[in-house]
């Protein structure tokens, strides 16, 4: 089963709940951090890293002899990443996705690719835990190829915790869309409510079903439990705030470690998505 930890905003502690919730699970368990702008999950993690990947985008390479100035590559790119400046076409690769239709449609075969890195991926374990993370490079605008490399490393056939970018983004959408069950990391305050109500709204267009932890949950006060309610969205859990969380916290330390007590409580969790996801299969 593989389940990502997502939040609508910074800050909310998604990466506290997605490192904890890894640790507290029995077997085999890929922890994948997807949060490739700024991945800090093996900050957390005493984790030796075996391998190290580029991950590379195909950008065009226009040959100025061979074009004839036709537009057809600038009218097909969606995103720009190709300009007319009277008879030359301009490339800008860190607008370009790799779709490669400009290289297929060129009637003058005068396009060709060649590989760009735009980031890196890295395994490593740390006991029975596989973990997987990318860095996008900097200056680089493009998460989502990297995310799909991450994704790529996931074993088949394990757990699997996926801690996706804040936010709703493109990127978060990439991490969500290939998992089987969304946890939302939310607070209870007028920020973090109005926020949460956006990544519902985006994880439920995606058809993954989801539910929400609330963190430092006595603190603040919004409508957000109202809201959640009234939208049938289940609340999996409350973490009130803890003095001895924040401690951890700051030192680089997992709670599960210093508060063991829940260890169990985040692998019942886990356990009630597994049956939830079971349950909605029959």
């Amino acid at each position: 089963m593989r389940v990502a930890v997502a939040s609508g905003k910074g800050g909310t502690g998604k990466t506290t709940v997605a490192v904890n919730l890894a640790l507290s699970l029995r077997g085999d368990v890929c922890l994948a951090d997807c949060d490739v702008e700024e991945p800090n999950d093996h900050l957390f993690l005493d984790v030796k890293i075996d391998t190290q990947e580029p991950v590379v985008l195909p950008v065009p390479v226009v040959n100025e002899e061979a074009c004839t100035g036709c537009r057809v590559c600038v009218d097909f790119c969606e995103y720009n990443a190709l300009a007319m400046v009277h008879t030359k076409v301009l490339v800008f690769d860190n607008l370009c996705h790799g779709c490669g239709g400009c290289t297929l449609f060129c009637p003058e075969k005068a396009i060709s690719e060649q590989d760009k890195e735009i980031g890196v991926v890295e395994t490593g374990t740390l006991g029975p835990l596989f973990f997987c993370h990318g860095r996008l490079n900097i200056a680089e605008a493009l998460g989502p190829p990297v995310i799909q490399a991450v994704q790529r490393k996931i074993p088949a056939g394990v757990d699997t915790v996926v801690d996706s970018p804040p936010g709703t983004t493109c990127s978060m959408v990439q991490a969500v869309t290939a998992s089987d069950y969304c946890v939302l990391v939310a607070e209870n305050t007028p920020f973090g409510y109005h926020d949460a109500k956006l990544a519902i709204e985006a994880v439920s267009n995606l058809e993954v079903p989801l539910g929400v932890i609330i963190n430092r949950s006595d603190i603040g006060a919004s409508g957000l439990e109202p809201y959640l309610e009234e939208h049938g969205i289940p609340i999996l859990m409350r973490i009130p705030f803890s003095e001895k969380i924040a401690a951890a916290y700051s030192r680089g330390t997992p709670f599960v470690r210093v508060l063991p007590e829940y260890r169990e409580k985040l692998a019942a969790v886990f356990e009630h998505i597994r049956e939830h996801i079971r349950e909605k299969a029959e």
